[in-house]
C-alpha cells in the first residue's frame, strides 16, 4: 500500500516538472518557435481550439514563423487568436492563405517581464508538487495502524527526497529558461 501511494506521487510529481517545462517553452526567447504556439486556443465553429490541431508551422527564418491553416475559414479566428495573446507580443500579417508572424526583438524590459512570468509559471509547479505531497503525506498517515510506524516514517523520508529532487529539477529548467530570456 505504501509503494502505491509513493509511485502515485512520483508519477504526479513527474507530470508536473513535464507541465512546467512545456509552459517553459512557450514563452519567448526572441526566436521564433512553434512551441510558443502550443497552447493557444482558437475560437473555431463555437469551440476552443488548440491552434497547433488547425494549422501546420514553418520556419523560414530565426524570427519568422509561417502558420498554414487546414481549412482557409478560420485564418481570421487564428489571427484574432494571435493578437490576443499577451506573451507573444507579435503582431501577425494575414495575406488570405497564410499568416505570417515576425517576432520582435526582445527589449531588456521585455526580458525581465518574460523571466517573472517564467518565474511565475515556476512558482505555480513548485506549489503543484507540494500539494501531491501533501496530498501523498494525508495517504500515508491514512495507513496509521494497518502499517508499521517505521514504515510510514521511511515512506515519509522518501517523499521528502522525492520532493525535493522534483523542486530541483523545476529550479534547474528555471535556471536553463532565465538564462535563454536574458542571452541578448
Amino acid at each position: 500500500m505504501i509503494n502505491d501511494v509513493m509511485t502515485e506521487a512520483k508519477d504526479k510529481m513527474a507530470q508536473s516538472i513535464e507541465v512546467a517545462k512545456d509552459d517553459f517553452a512557450t514563452v519567448s526567447a526572441g526566436r521564433a518557435n512553434p512551441a510558443l504556439f502550443q497552447k493557444l486556443l482558437v475560437e473555431y465553429y463555437g469551440t476552443p481550439t488548440p491552434l497547433v490541431q488547425l494549422a501546420g508551422f514553418q520556419q523560414p527564418e530565426a524570427r519568422v514563423l509561417v502558420i498554414t491553416p487546414f481549412d482557409k475559414s478560420a485564418l481570421k479566428d487564428i489571427e484574432k487568436a494571435i493578437v490576443a495573446a499577451p506573451h507573444l507580443g507579435a503582431s501577425p500579417n494575414n495575406d488570405g492563405q497564410i499568416i505570417r508572424i515576425t517576432m520582435p526583438e526582445l527589449t531588456a524590459d521585455r526580458r525581465k517581464d518574460y523571466v517573472k512570468i517564467v518565474r511565475d509559471k515556476a512558482e505555480t509547479a513548485r506549489v503543484a508538487i507540494r500539494n501531491v505531497r501533501r496530498s501523498a503525506k494525508s495517504d500515508l498517515d491514512a495507513l496509521t495502524g494497518e502499517v508499521g510506524d517505521d514504515e510510514i516514517a521511511r515512506a515519509e523520508k522518501e517523499l521528502e527526497t522525492a520532493t525535493k529532487a522534483a523542486v530541483d529539477q523545476i529550479d534547474d529548467a528555471l535556471k536553463k529558461k532565465e538564462a535563454e530570456l536574458l542571452e541578448v
